[in-house]
């Protein structure tokens, strides 16, 4: 890897190279291209709560102080949503950002912001078959491979399997490695 990599807030200026870097199957890659979206719906919410809301939110990947990217995630159920959710992440680079270790480190730093910020127990991604660029990534940050959703994403005009990757608040990969140890404490 390459530069330091930092998540921040999002600015307007990052939308604007969102919009243009991430506006073509080219600039997604074909593994997130999931067709033209309104740009508008994305400014209207960052004009309401600048992408930062109570189920979800998108943050700016930076890497040598220059955005590259972002990160999203968004509330998920297993089961009731009052008491079995968790968070799915993703993340979407632009392509000179591509394949430098920078998508791993962010994704890493992201599951450590949200088990330090949220309660939950479980962030997970999940990734097409073929994407092994990010199942690697996935892996290097901690993340466990659970399995194959069959037909779960519509995209590109027919359904793909995805690979579902979980971390759990315990996993060992994804503490920060400055922090004290967690110690058991026993009462009786």
């Amino acid at each position: 890897m390459t530069g330091v990599v930092s998540l921040r807030p999002v600015t307007s200026a990052d939308l604007d190279l969102f919009e243009s870097a991430f506006a073509t199957e080219e600039g997604t890659g074909p593994y997130q291209w999931f067709g033209f979206t309104a740009a508008l719906r994305t400014r209207r919410r960052f004009a309401e709560d600048g992408l930062l809301g109570p189920d979800g939110g998108v943050l700016t990947v930076v890497a040598d102080g220059r955005a590259v990217g972002r990160v999203e995630w968004f509330k998920s159920t297993w089961g009731r949503p009052d008491t079995s959710f968790c968070w799915t992440v993703a993340i979407g680079l632009v392509p000179q950002a591509r394949g430098r270790g920078l998508g791993t480190e962010a994704q890493r730093l992201l599951v450590r912001y949200l088990f330090e910020h949220t309660r939950v127990e479980r962030v997970q991604a999940w990734t097409d078959p073929r994407n092994t660029a990010e199942q690697r990534a996935l892996e290097k940050a901690g993340f466990t491979r659970e399995g194959v959703l069959r037909h779960a994403q519509w995209r590109g005009g027919r359904w793909h399997d995805q690979v579902l990757y979980s971390a759990l608040r315990g996993d060992a990969p994804l503490r920060d490695p400055s922090a004290p140890d967690e110690e058991e404490t026993w009462t009786d």
